[in-house]
């Protein structure tokens, strides 16, 4: 019999089960974990998992499994919660960490009143825009606002890589979106070689987007911080709204504040503790 403890935790309700795997649980097949928890019926019910490890460039290092049991090189609102973890735990004793993940080392700053981290702030990387980066199989030297055919459908696509490859489409009204039917066929279009994240924005002034997402391995979800950063860099990029100024992007679980500049992309949000619990594994 394994006991494994956990914790399961939130940013902007895109939650995840959370393993402390630096000296007390051994996870032995991860892929197969996640698709087991994230079950909403019959596991614990999540977006997927987070492990939580030791690392040797960084304070810790942070792998995810999406609910699919496929693995993700980063997630924005997972890695802000890792922060919330380390801090609280006692494991890091500075407000400034950085994580190590699959797309890179991430740096984080955390928010702290009376002890608890309220939100974190993070270094997100620059946004890469050429096709081979994302990727996704169409010429030239970044895909904004290109028009493309999918399932019979003519969308106008921005394709950002934050981490994770997204594919982003502006619409008026995106509660009358049919996402259930064109997500899944816009994740797995051909163009897109190891699948998309994608999204739908609305925009709503030049300081403030609603948007959802639905993504890869997961299917639609209440929010995604890669995603939020995909979509203000495409609202940018399509002038929409304006680079180096703080960008509200509304999601289901929550609002993040996105800032685009010519460096990198920042991203700031809350992380919340649902519960924790013990896993027998018999």
């Amino acid at each position: 019999m394994t006991n494994l403890s956990f914790v399961k935790m939130h940013g902007c309700g895109n939650d995840y089960v959370y393993f402390d795997c630096f000296d007390k649980n051994k996870i032995e097949a991860p892929h197969a974990l996640a698709k087991k928890l994230s079950d909403r019926h019959r596991g614990i019910g999540s977006d997927g998992i987070v492990l939580i490890l030791p690392s040797d460039a960084a304070d810790a290092k942070m792998r995810m499994f999406n609910a699919d049991g496929t693995e993700a090189a980063m997630c924005g609102n997972a890695i802000r919660c890792v922060g919330k973890y380390l801090y609280e735990s006692g494991r890091a004793k500075n407000p400034r960490l950085k994580i190590e993940t699959l797309s890179g080392i991430k740096s984080l700053e955390l928010e702290i009143t009376g002890e608890q981290v309220r939100s974190v702030r993070v270094d997100m990387g620059a946004a890469r825009l050429k096709p081979e980066a994302v990727p996704v199989n169409l010429v030239g030297e970044s895909i904004i606002g290109r028009v493309v055919n999918i399932a019979g459908t003519a969308y106008e696509i921005t394709c950002v890589n934050m981490g994770n490859p997204h594919a982003v489409i502006f619409q008026d009204d995106i509660e009358q979106f049919d996402l259930a039917v064109t997500g899944p066929a816009v994740e797995c279009a051909k163009i897109f070689p190891e699948r998309v994240n994608f999204e739908v924005a609305q925009i709503v002034n030049r300081r403030n987007i609603r948007m959802r997402v639905w993504e890869r391995g997961s299917g639609e979800t209440m929010a995604c911080g890669t995603g939020a950063c995909a979509v203000a860099v495409a609202a940018v990029l399509m002038g929409y709204c304006d680079k180096g100024t703080d960008i509200n992007v509304e999601l289901r679980g929550g609002t993040l504040t996105i800032n685009y500049t010519d460096e990198t992309v920042y991203m700031t949000g809350d992380c919340e503790r649902v519960f924790e619990g013990l896993l027998c594994e018999c």
